[in-house]
């Protein structure tokens, strides 16, 4: 059996935050994400922070008892605490203290597949370390007892330069390789976009089924080499971008892309790291924004998610909601009203009505039109066939003449074969 750390959660709510107890929930959620084990809650009301311990001295000794007491093996914060707030805090407390950040790059981390994900992750890693270090480096500056104004430079002091240093090459090192990577992909954006194929994007808040979502389109696209994304029901199941060409029975088509989840206080420096993965979303036509239904704090996700979409520059696409995991709910599935729609993507309920919401969003600029091809291109028959919607065809003495409903792009294209009804 599996043997998880103790863990002691410590939050303060800062002038009356109204969301404060569900960010704490939400915190324990994120330990056990973690593999910890949540044994205690310490909670502080306050007007503002303890610049030397966040907390007040009389919590300090609080959580120090219980720490005690439930021989916790480390102190979480929902809070971000300032290098010297951790460092007083693991030295009054007798064991290791970790902060939202902290805790969110370690899940991130535990998840991470892609060798993208992986670089992304350890530089949001590194620039967290960095002035953890400079700190103590302040801190060995003053050793050695010289005068006033003067600087005694120790071995320890040398080690954290050193170590500073190190840190900031390995950055450089990474940040090289991602920009390789995001030059690659930049080039696939640039490809996807030329296709004329509609985006659409799943973003939604952490474990709201977002990948099952797109296994269930997988399923139902008519293109069978299509390969499924990686679903498990856990916090940041995806770290990586998917993306997949969608075909849809009547031979319309679509890229679908699957993103990291959101959360409340996502790290800046994840969002920055994660900058390249975000970047489909922010080109995307269409945004499915997932939410869990049956979840109690569904509204608090969907304002989160609303606000990390606005911090990222995708605030202006139009967007469906998409209230996935319905059937744990009392209402009749699937249910769709305006741009809002609850289905079960586990259960298969819902998806070819989400899918026709899709459509009547994503090829609003789709034309309706008759085209006369002479039959020497028979190949331009072939691809409408394969990439529009072709609703009648018949044959007439001049060539194919197609009632069809294409992209704008190819009515373009091919308008010189277009004629009245």
């Amino acid at each position: 059996m599996e043997i998880r750390e103790r863990a002691l959660l410590v939050g303060v709510n800062l002038n009356g935050d109204d969301d404060f107890e569900k960010s704490m929930d939400e915190l324990e959620n994120l330990a056990e994400a973690c593999g910890f084990e949540a044994y205690g809650r310490i909670e502080q009301n306050l007007r503002t922070i303890n610049s030397v311990y966040y907390i007040g001295t009389g919590k300090v000794g609080e959580a120090a008892s219980l720490v005690e007491a439930t021989e916790a093996d480390v102190v979480i914060f929902d809070n971000e605490l300032t290098p010297t707030q951790q460092r007083n805090l693991e030295k009054a407390l007798g064991c290791r203290v970790m902060d939202r950040t902290q805790l969110i790059l370690e899940i991130f981390a535990q998840r991470a597949r892609t060798k993208e994900a992986k670089l992304q992750v350890e530089v949001a890693r590194l620039q967290y370390m960095l002035p953890r270090l400079a700190g103590k480096g302040e801190s060995m500056d003053r050793q050695g007892g010289g005068g006033i104004g003067t600087v005694v430079r120790g071995g320890g002091e040398k080690k954290i330069v050193l170590d500073r240093r190190r840190i900031e090459q390995n950055i450089a090192v990474l940040m090289k390789e991602l920009e390789d990577i995001r030059k690659d992909q930049q080039i696939q954006r640039k490809r996807r976009s030329e296709s004329g194929l509609p985006r659409v994007a799943l973003v939604g808040y952490t474990n709201a089924g977002k990948s099952t979502i797109m296994n269930a389109m997988v399923e139902l696209s008519q293109k069978p080499d299509s390969k499924k994304v990686f679903e498990k029901d856990m916090l940041f199941a995806t770290l990586g971008t998917s993306v997949r060409n969608i075909v849809l029975p009547d031979n319309r088509s679509f890229l679908l892309s699957d993103t990291v989840g959101f959360v409340s206080k996502l790290p800046h420096a994840l969002v920055k790291a994660f900058r390249s993965t975000l970047e489909e979303v922010k080109e995307a036509d269409l945004l499915l924004h997932v939410v869990d239904a049956s979840d109690p704090e569904a509204e608090r996700q969907i304002r989160v998610t609303e606000e990390t979409l606005e911090q990222i520059g995708a605030g202006g696409i139009p967007v469906i909601y998409v209230f996935n995991k319905a059937d744990l709910t009392d209402m009749a599935i699937p249910f769709v009203k305006d741009d809002t729609i609850y289905i079960s993507a586990k259960e298969r309920i819902g998806i070819s009505e989400l899918a026709e919401l899709i459509c009547r969003n994503a090829f609003r600029t789709y034309v309706d039109c008759r085209m006369l091809i002479p039959y020497k291109y028979g190949d331009i028959v072939a691809y409408f066939r394969e990439n529009a919607l072709v609703k009648d065809i018949k044959y007439e003495n001049d060539g194919t003449c197609l009632l069809l409903e294409c992209s704008e792009s190819d009515y373009r294209r091919f308008r010189q074969f277009v004629t009245e009804r």
